[in-house]
């Protein structure tokens, strides 16, 4: 009985200390609606207020971190891609273990030039229809976006098994932060939690450049409530029962 708890305790130990989830920055599209008329979703870039809220993530992550490592997956997205640029500043080199660009971490696809009279349209109909399946036209819904997201998290539990991200003696200071979007974000939550439909529709999308902290528990759990407050866990959309558990997780 005593080999199996430390065997346990051993695959606990391989788990990275955070997960660490940020949004880009503000980016053109964010300031101006217009953009996606003319420029490609993947092309947008941030603005300088963006470029400088991602670097003061970098900051926070890197006085929450401290001198732990830190492996990255980003968003193919160049807005996502930039903000990671912004952040790894706060990093020296060997503190950086790896980057991996991930494709299943991109934003929802509202499918090619958006026009911005038919997006109020369709967003109107969203409201009606249930934001969650609601999939706007040649594009996608969040329930889409929770199959890719969902392969994404099995890849990612699969590298950490392998430790394909982990360096040899170094899993108990490894933090994964993930860059990508405000949706991508609520989903990946949604999965790691188990939340349903309905829970994720009441959720607040993190602000450009906002992150969210996951941590591991005493029990080999991930949690938020090590690092954000009843009252923050509250603002964000989470009911009483949902930071309930989180608190349970941790």
């Amino acid at each position: 009985m005593g080999n199996n708890n430390s065997n346990n305790r051993s695959k606990e130990r391989r788990w990275p200390k955070r997960i660490i989830l940020v949004r880009h920055g503000e980016s053109e599209g964010n300031e101006d609606k217009n953009v996606y008329t003319a420029v490609p979703d993947h092309k947008v870039q941030l603005t300088e207020k963006g470029k400088e809220q991602a670097k003061n993530a970098g900051e926070v992550i890197r006085s929450v971190v401290g001198n732990c490592k830190v492996y990255f997956y980003v968003s193919p997205f160049l807005r996502t891609r930039e903000t990671l640029k912004e952040i790894s500043e706060s990093f020296s080199s060997n503190e950086i273990i790896g980057v991996r660009e991930e494709c299943r971490l991109r934003e929802m696809d509202y499918a090619k030039f958006q026009n911005t009279e038919k997006m109020e349209e369709y967003k109107k109909e969203r409201e009606r229809y249930g934001k969650f399946f609601y999939r706007f036209p040649h594009g996608e819904s969040a329930a889409d976006v929770y199959d890719r997201v969902s392969g994404f998290m099995e890849s990612l539990w699969r590298d950490i098994e392998m430790e394909e991200i982990c360096e040899s003696g170094s899993d108990d200071n490894l933090n994964i932060v993930i860059i990508s979007h405000g949706l991508t974000i609520r989903i990946i939550l949604m999965r790691l939690f188990k939340w349903t439909a309905e829970e994720v529709e009441s959720l607040i999308s993190p602000k450009n450049g906002e992150i969210r902290i996951l941590e591991l528990g005493h029990e080999g759990k991930y949690s938020l409530a090590l690092h954000h407050d009843d009252k923050t866990l509250e603002k964000w959309g989470l009911s009483p029962q949902m930071i309930l558990d989180q608190k349970q997780r941790a």
